[in-house]
């Protein structure tokens, strides 16, 4: 019989130090360390020492099953919360960053500006308060979680103490198998007290256990004591801060209820008074707006968005009348027509050679340039005087600017004989009083002109000694006539500068005005067109019963046309509009005549002369008719030249017209039957002869079915006389090179 091998048998491994094995109630196996006072049922591993020689093997392996670096991921945006009350928005990024974003400037900064710092403050207080309510929910469920653990782990070791003293009662006393020994000479008493012995150790052992889960028990109890007392200390510290929040929040906090039972008008109102409060602007759209109440809880009072969407807008519509309903009231009561319309001259009018058409053109729609003065010729008024008073305050200004700047040149002492402007005005350009006379070439002509002043002052000097001086004037009467012959000559040649720039400056201004007038004809011309066309719709009225009408148009009265022009262009308008209404009289002619021998008597007289037309251009009977026989003479005379061009556009009537003017001279005016398509037998087929047979009837068939040829039905007589004529001028076709001479 083959033997069974013996199981293999594997020894565990140690235990780490500090921990002891023992043996639970059930039999079965944990560990306790008494360090540590923790116990477990699953088995501690000890930590075993990495060999040298190992580590360095094992290296290169984990190096190579280490997967590679991954690349950092790039910083984004990943929440984003509006604050109330702004265009801003605080983002944090995914690396913990956070930054401030405005929606409207797209602009990002990553401190917070001083605009939002008390919003984003009362929104950090918002989420402490938040997070303090959340941990404080959490700690509670914790704790009761944790009293629960506690309460299954009491009710499982007392389950487990009571299950091993109802196994101990329940072994029947004829199970327990007592070995007795023989007691045999020189053994030891204590071998008799073996199967006691056994007994006391299942005792301790059991008592060992009970007061071990005793001790894990109150090891448990001590530490849920701690907790417990963290856990008041922290609700303490979080109700401290809870209170200091509302402090600093300065409101007490609201306790909205979950659900309020509202009608649709009283939601809308109370969402409409949130729109108010959070002074949302009514140009705004709803997305730019929504960031700016959507965390309110009186947002959710109506109960979809396009009920939402449809009080926003009337919100805006209200607001927006509101605000402009204000705004007029405040410019009606505190602004003052007079003051608007200075206040535009002195803004906007900057040079006197500003037109008064150009300037009246662009701000004719300002409230400020229409909201003063009877009528544009007072308006116009005044902007000729403030044009005037700008004139003289810049003339001033000019005036004081060149003395400012002869006072700098004497200061500095630098200006004398045969000085260059180009090096001295290097130590003048820092003063404010070089930079008053605007031009660069205006300085230097100044400098040279102060120069002449002085040489001048210079040669008038007489070179005299002191001894030849006359003995009857000091020398301080000496010195006061000379300053005061000095500063004459100054004021003379400032007073000539002043002449020669006044005279190129008027000539400057002549010139602009001529090329003004060249620029400003074309555009007087076109306003002078449309006053015409305005004022002026009657045909009949002459230039002299309508000058009262037009002189009071200030269209009329501001345009730069000569008079000549202005009544050539009013003769022009005149015959267009009687050319107009002649062209509508012809075509009511046309409608009620249509062949072209209908006579007048025939017409509708009576409702011709009552047409628009004729009442537009005053025609009696008498001028009717005759305006109705020009129009049937020229109407004739288009209709025969209509008739001569149908003749010459028809090849029929000009082939075989041509044709019979052949007389046979030189040609071979036959063709051979084949060419007419007949094979039986060759026959000449003379033209000549069978374009004689071609007559005028045949002629009219063809052209029977033109309207051109149709219009002449009332006088087919002389209609065929004109077609003979057209066939009689007709000449005979060209001999072809490619005939046969005989």
């Amino acid at each position: 019989m083959a033997t069974i091998p013996p199981p293999a048998f594997t020894v565990p491994p140690p235990l780490p130090p500090g921990w002891t094995e023992h043996v639970g109630p059930n039999g079965q196996p944990y560990y306790y360390n008494a360090q540590t006072q923790e116990s477990t049922y699953i088995r501690p591993l000890p930590a075993f020492p990495i060999i040298p020689q190992a580590a360095a093997l094992a290296a290169p392996v984990l190096a190579a099953a280490a997967p590679a670096p991954k690349k950092p991921k790039k910083e984004k945006p990943v929440v984003k919360t509006p604050i109330p009350g702004t265009e801003w928005l605080r983002v944090i990024t995914n690396e913990g960053n956070t930054f401030y974003t405005h929606t409207g400037r797209k602009q990002s900064v990553w401190t917070v500006p001083e605009e939002i710092k008390e919003a984003v403050e009362q929104l950090e207080r918002e989420e402490a308060l938040k997070k303090a309510r959340e941990a404080e929910e959490a700690a509670r469920k914790a704790e009761a979680q944790r009293a629960k653990e506690v309460e299954r782990i009491q009710s499982e070791v007392q389950g487990m103490v009571a299950a091993k003293r109802k196994a101990e009662e329940a072994v029947p006393v004829d199970e327990i198998v007592v070995s007795k020994k023989a007691k045999v000479d020189g053994e030891p008493e204590d071998a008799e007290m073996s199967g006691e012995d056994d007994d006391d150790d299942e005792e301790s052992e059991e008592e060992e256990w009970q007061r071990e889960a005793a001790a894990q028990l109150a090891k448990e109890a001590e530490e849920e004591k701690q907790r417990q007392e963290e856990e008041r200390k922290r609700k303490e510290e979080e109700a401290r801060k809870l209170k200091e929040a509302e402090k600093q929040k300065g409101t007490p906090q609201i306790n909205m209820p979950e659900r309020v039972d509202l009608s649709i008008d009283e939601a809308k109102a109370l969402f409409k008074t949130l729109l108010r409060e959070k002074n949302i602007n009514p140009l705004h759209p709803w997305d730019t707006s929504l960031p700016l109440f959507v965390s309110d809880a009186r947002y959710v009072l109506l109960p979809s968005v396009s009920a939402r969407r449809e009080a926003f807008d009337e919100y805006c519509r209200e607001r927006a009348r509101e605000l402009r309903e204000s705004k007029v009231k405040v410019e009606k009561e505190t602004s003052d027509p007079r003051q608007e319309f200075e206040r535009l001259l002195k803004d906007e009018v900057k040079s006197t050679r500003t037109s008064w058409t150009e300037w009246r053109r662009q701000w004719k729609k300002d409230r400020r340039f229409y909201g003063w003065g009877r009528d544009d010729r007072e308006r116009e008024k005044r902007f000729r005087e403030y044009l005037k008073e700008l004139g003289e305050q810049k003339r001033a200004a000019a005036q004081k600017a060149e003395k400012d700047f002869f006072a700098l040149l004497k200061e500095s002492g630098l200006a004398k004989p045969g000085a260059v402007w180009r090096e001295i005005k290097k130590h003048l350009v820092a003063d404010p009083r070089y930079d008053a006379v605007g031009s660069s070439s205006l300085r230097e002509e100044l400098f040279n002109t102060y120069l002449k002043a002085g040489a001048s002052d210079d040669a008038a000097k007489p070179p005299q000694d002191a001894a030849e001086q006359p003995s009857n004037q000091t020398p301080a009467e000496d010195d006061e006539e000379r300053e005061r012959k000095k500063k004459e000559r100054k004021e003379r040649a400032v007073k000539e500068r002043e002449e020669k720039v006044r005279a190129e400056r008027s000539k400057v201004e002549a010139e602009i005005d001529r090329s003004k007038l060249g620029l400003t004809r074309e555009e007087g011309e076109l306003e002078f067109r449309t006053m015409l066309t305005d004022a002026i719709r009657d045909p009949q009225v002459t230039w002299e019963t309508v000058l009262p009408q037009l002189e009071k148009d200030p269209r009329f009265v501001h345009s730069p046309l000569p008079l000549n022009h202005r009544i050539h262009l009013f003769h022009a308008h005149v015959n267009a509009l009687r050319v107009k209404h002649l062209e509508n009289l012809h075509a009511l002619f046309a409608s009620h005549s249509p062949a072209l021998n209908t006579a007048f008597t025939e017409l509708p007289v009576a409702s011709l002369l009552s047409s628009l037309p004729a009442t537009k251009l005053g025609f009696d009977v008498d001028q009717l008719e005759h305006e109705y026989e020009k129009w049937q003479r020229e109407r004739w005379t288009e209709a025969r030249a209509a008739f001569d061009q149908m003749l010459g556009e028809n090849s029929f009537v000009e082939f075989w017209g041509r044709l019979g003017k052949m007389d046979g001279k030189g040609v071979n005016v036959s063709i051979k039957n084949e060419d007419l398509g007949d094979d039986d037998e060759e026959e000449q087929v003379d033209m000549k002869a069978l374009a004689k047979s071609v007559d005028l009837k045949e002629m009219i068939k063809v052209l029977k079915n033109d309207k051109r040829y149709l219009v002449f039905d009332h006088i087919p007589e002389q209609r065929e006389q004109w077609l003979r004529e057209y066939l009689s001028q007709l000449s005979a076709p060209t001999l072809s090179v490619h005939v046969p001479e005989k």
